[in-house]
């Protein structure tokens, strides 16, 4: 990994990897702009989610690339081809399954209890759509994911735990570091 800040990152994962968690994280301590490639995907209204045009969302996608600074996160990788030449540094978060299915549930408790708000309503049928992906993103995504990171291997952080990017990549404040922030 070069020393220096990145400023451009990719984050990829399967559901409940930890990376929303992780851009957020990264997003505050490099004031750099993140955003969920769920929402260049879909078009949230009051009325549910509306799937945008491919035309849509690869300019969207085109816009957030050509700007100075971005991190990127989601499962998406048959479109994104853009985040992974462009970026600097791609993070793949290949966490545990067992830590991702508790994820899964954990998100599915705390958004129907309302304490935290999602992107969609969660439901048992969405539930159970999110542990199917799961399974499926082991068994079928991963092992095409890899193939695709193969020419990225000097920019490719791959990370079993969302907490441990530290000690890898240089955040540029020294101080936020040493006191474990």
């Amino acid at each position: 990994m070069a020393s220096k800040t990145p400023k451009k990152i990719h984050i990829i994962g399967s559901v409940g990897s930890g990376k929303s968690t992780l851009a957020k994280q990264l997003s505050v301590k490099l004031s750099i702009p993140y955003y969920e490639l769920d929402n260049v995907v879909w078009r949230r209204t009051e009325n549910g989610d509306v799937r945008n045009s491919s035309e849509a969302r690869d300019a969207q996608l085109n816009g957030i690339i050509a700007s100075a600074e971005w991190i990127t996160e989601g499962v998406h990788y048959k479109w994104t081809s853009s985040c992974f030449e462009h970026a600097e540094l791609i993070i793949y978060l290949d966490t545990a399954m067992w830590i991702r299915n508790y994820r899964i549930l954990k998100r599915f408790i705390v958004q129907k209890l309302g304490f935290e708000k999602g992107n969609y309503e969660q439901s048992f049928d969405m539930l159970k759509k999110m542990y199917i992906w799961n399974y499926g993103y082991q068994k079928r995504d991963r092992p095409v994911i890899f193939d695709l990171l193969e020419p990225y291997q000097s920019k490719l952080l791959v990370l079993k735990d969302n907490d441990k990017v530290d000690q890898y990549v240089d955040l540029g404040n020294e101080q936020m570091k040493a006191a474990g922030v």
